[in-house]
């Protein structure tokens, strides 16, 4: 480990406990998104004002080029529920997921196909973000593909990609960057039979407070950017999909446990709750809700424990959300074009409690902390996404009174000559 690494890392303890401490002592008060980096500052004090949109580029549309849009969120402006502003990149690279550092003016947001990070502004005015520089190193200086989840550390972004630029299968690792885009160390995905590691990423969670952070599995960069259609016919390339969760040590950087979660683990959420230390995660292949937390020998270990839907029909759950309670979870199932609330009150036995087609596909799911507003995107992936007339490529907003999701307002992206909406990061507060 390097001198600069070791020296973060000492500041990452030393700061966890008041991040912490502010992320759930203020639960009540704020309406922030539930999955951020538990490092991130200054969350939105109420309702949220500005929904920055990641989207993918589409040919023959607009410019052509993947951006990030800007919709008005705050009920009580004139602009509500309106494009205010888009920042092109140049290109389509396959734009995916986003995440801010740690204090909140910047949002970095990765390409799969080309590997680009762009790093916006967002702190100096939150409507109209511009691009300040691009990180284009990440295959030279680790041998990873496909960056895509942002997650803040202290002074740091932890990035964890999706393939290699060698076999381009799913084997991959973790990547450090301090907030300024310089590398700092690099950290491979377990692949040794031994542990049963495959080596594969997708979503990575932390838990400050038991030293400790999970990371989930997806599929490498010769499946993703395919068809969907032809990729679901070819039976090695469906071989070729992530079966593992790993345990890490936050300090060490180091793994210290594989789980087995078969059927590609994507999303992770910690319950927010200061005593609880257990995790959920969906698998997309095979329709199931996971948890994962120690048992009553202190040992870290993963169990199927609700189903969703009729994974004979694959409905393939793609995006998750956990209420600031940990009391319900949404979950968005891209061929059905549902999302589903559980009651995760006992983690141990999810139930499902409503549902509601909301798409003809959708994708990512986010909701305010105080449970009263959740946003839906439609795109998955560019060679994913359905074709004619299910390519429906919407955001829609919704409030949520605990019995019905009612939408209230929707942004057409094709209609608006933006591309395909994928993910969905918060600002404000409102004005």
């Amino acid at each position: 480990m390097n001198l600069l690494l070791s020296r973060s890392l000492a500041a990452a303890r030393s700061a966890a406990a008041a991040a912490l401490a502010l992320t759930f002592a203020s639960a009540a008060a704020l309406a922030d998104e539930t999955c951020l980096s538990p490092y991130t500052a200054s969350l939105v004090k109420g309702q949220e004002a500005y929904l920055h949109i990641w989207a993918l580029g589409e040919k023959g549309l607009g410019d052509e080029s993947d951006k990030l849009v800007t919709i008005d969120a705050d009920p009580k402006s004139q602009t509500y529920g309106k494009v205010l502003s888009s920042v092109s990149v140049g290109g389509r690279g396959e734009a995916h997921h986003m995440g801010f550092t740690d204090d909140r003016k910047y949002l970095w947001a990765g390409r799969l196909d080309d590997s680009k990070i762009f790093v916006f502004d967002i702190g100096t005015d939150p409507a109209k973000p511009k691009l300040v520089f691009t990180v284009g190193d990440l295959p030279d200086k680790t041998g990873f593909i496909g960056p895509h989840t942002f997650y803040a550390l202290p002074g740091r972004m932890l990035i964890g990609a999706l393939s290699n630029d060698k076999t381009r299968d799913g084997v991959t690792g973790l990547a450090v960057y301090n907030n300024k885009g310089d590398f700092l160390s690099s950290h491979p995905i377990p692949t040794d039979s031994g542990s049963g590691g495959d080596g594969y990423g997708y979503d990575i969670a932390i838990n400050p407070k038991k030293n400790v952070f999970l990371t989930s599995s997806f599929t490498g960069w010769t499946n993703y950017m395919r068809d969907l259609g032809e990729l679901v016919q070819d039976a090695e390339a469906m071989k070729r999909f992530g079966n593992t969760m790993v345990v890490w040590n936050l300090k060490s950087m180091q793994p210290e446990k594989v789980l087995a979660v078969p059927g590609a683990p994507l999303e992770i959420r910690w319950s927010l709750n200061e005593a609880d230390d257990w995790a959920l995660t969906a698998t997309a292949l095979t329709s199931k809700l996971w948890l994962v937390r120690r048992d009553d020998k202190n040992e870290w270990q993963a169990k199927d424990v609700a189903t969703i839907g009729d994974p004979a029909k694959i409905p393939l759950p793609v995006d998750i959300s956990i209420s600031a309670d940990a009391k319900t979870l949404w979950v968005n199932t891209f061929m059905e074009g549902k999302t589903r609330l559980f009651d995760i009150s006992n983690p141990e036995k999810p139930v499902q409690i409503y549902e509601k087609v909301t798409g003809k596909q959708v994708n990512m799911i986010s909701q305010s902390w105080d449970g009263k507003r959740v946003y839906i995107t439609s795109s998955l992936l560019a060679n994913w996404d359905k074709k004619g007339d299910d390519n429906e490529q919407v955001l829609r907003a919704y409030d949520w009174d605990g019995k019905e999701l009612q939408q209230k307002f929707e942004v057409d992206f094709f209609a608006e000559k933006l591309g395909r909406p994928h993910h969905i990061k918060f600002s404000g507060p409102a004005r």
